[in-house]
């Protein structure tokens, strides 16, 4: 009768541990993709045409910096999700400012 509430116990607490060890990686994976996505997004001028979408990927990005540093990754994670997001249509804007251009 023991036995099988501990290995229940222990079941529990083995998926919650390996829950816990997903966050960071999955905050890493977006973290880095939204930082590789507003770098572009910068050297396509975002700062001028799309002011308020690079703003916010790169608003969003740090929070969820912030978020990370005190554990938080399943915030960090979608935050950063976010700034991806933003970052992706001030690419967008960016490049149709461009073409407009004549670039």
């Amino acid at each position: 009768m023991i036995a099988p509430r501990l290995a229940r116990w222990f079941l529990l607490l083995g998926l919650s541990l390996a829950g816990a060890g997903c966050g960071n990686v999955l905050y890493a994976v977006h973290s880095s993709a939204a930082e590789k996505r507003l770098e572009e997004a910068r050297e396509l001028g975002a700062e001028e045409y799309a002011t308020y979408e690079y703003y916010m990927a790169s608003e969003h990005l740090e929070k969820a910096k912030s978020e990370a540093a005190e554990a938080d990754y399943g915030d960090a994670s979608r935050l950063s999700s976010d700034a991806e997001r933003y970052a992706d249509k001030a690419i967008e804007l960016s490049r149709e400012a461009h073409r407009g251009a004549g670039r």
